[in-house]
């Protein structure tokens, strides 16, 4: 062992696992807000039964929800600049999820898939928000000392 530090991390790599990570993080909204488009309130096990309205709102919703994720992926090319727009995205979908955990004490625990919703919501998507904007800072401060440096 020669005391050396470990190595500092590797800005491109990093750069590229984020952008993997968020890529795959949007399948979540890819699937659940499309199926949801194109199936309506029926996407849902046991929403057999829905009134007009019902199935109306809850097509409306999902293409919310496509349309955030399309806008994350947006984010994936540029993440290191796009921290505004991944930021307020991030707290839509952070109030989506403080949204499904109150009707959880109304109405009780959802299924599984809803849990995983909720997991991504309030869990995943605050990491992801800590993470870019951290990177986004970082990688502002290098380019800077870049362009003063000699």
């Amino acid at each position: 062992m020669t005391g050396d530090p470990a190595p500092a991390r590797s800005p491109l790599r990093e750069r590229r696992v984020l952008q993997i990570i968020v890529a795959l993080a949007c399948i979540v909204p890819f699937y659940a807000g499309g199926s949801g488009v194109v199936w309506g309130a029926d996407f849902i096990h046991g929403a057999n039964i829905v009134s007009q309205d019902l199935d109306s709102h809850f097509r409306y919703l999902s293409g919310l929800l496509l349309g955030i994720g399309v806008m994350f992926a947006s984010c994936i090319p540029r993440i290191e600049t796009a921290t505004g727009r991944f930021q307020t995205l991030g707290i839509v979908v952070i109030v989506g999820g403080l949204a499904r955990a109150y009707g959880m004490t109304v109405m009780g625990v959802p299924s599984g898939g809803q849990m995983f919703g909720l997991a991504m919501e309030i869990g995943v998507v605050p990491l992801l928000m800590a993470w870019q904007a951290n990177f986004a800072w970082r990688h502002a401060r290098a380019e800077r000392r870049a362009a003063i440096a000699p």
